[in-house]
């Protein structure tokens, strides 16, 4: 059995801009399938619009208020809401309220699979 506290947890930055506490992924368990982490976006902040090539992606609101946006349709967010992001496709979070936020990937979150615009 693998089980891990979220407060033992070290928070870091994604390259999308968020700050994530990784709860199970391929650095704190034996993960083969997805990962789940903790994240946050402050009041009046926004991700950087980016997508996956590998990885879906399942957000699951906790705290505060926000906009998603993806693939240019914008709904407003608020606690106990659920989003799916497919594999693919361009996606954004802006906190109104500050946002805390469950984030599931399959397969597992990596900074290599998240691209950005060219600009």
């Amino acid at each position: 059995m693998t089980l891990q506290a979220l407060s033992a947890q070290k928070p870091f930055t994604t390259k999308d801009g968020s700050t994530i506490r990784s709860i199970l992924d391929l650095t704190n368990a034996p993960v083969q399938n997805q990962s789940l982490a903790e994240a946050s976006v402050p009041s009046g902040f926004s991700t950087e619009r980016h997508y996956h090539k590998i990885s879906e992606e399942f957000y699951f609101i906790l705290e505060g208020t926000g906009i998603m946006e993806v693939d240019g349709e914008q709904r407003p967010v608020i606690p106990g809401d659920a989003i799916l992001i497919p594999t693919g496709s361009w996606h954004q979070i802006t906190a109104k309220q500050s946002l805390r936020f469950l984030c599931c990937c399959s397969p597992p979150y990596s900074h290599e699979d998240t691209y950005f615009a060219n600009l």
